[in-house]
């Protein structure tokens, strides 16, 4: 089995993915996370095939984190 891990950062309106694999390097970006993972598995499932012929499981190990920043005003 091919294990396969990306971190996902939410930064300025927008989910990107990191990959943490040292294997190959792929960034997406979208608007939904359930989108961005959905991208993600394709790709990664491309890559895989065609690049590196490999045919076989793959698991998907996602890390999630959302950065936001707001300015405070105290009255």
């Amino acid at each position: 089995m091919r294990t396969c891990k990306f971190k996902l950062l939410w930064e300025e309106g927008a989910w990107h993915s990191e990959s943490i694999d040292a294997d190959f390097d792929i960034t997406l970006e979208s608007e939904s996370l359930d989108v961005l993972v959905e991208r993600l598995k394709i790709a990664v499932q491309d890559i895989l095939e065609v690049d590196f012929k490999y045919s076989g499981d793959i698991q998907f190990i996602f890390q999630a984190e959302r950065v936001d920043s707001m300015k405070a005003q105290a009255s």
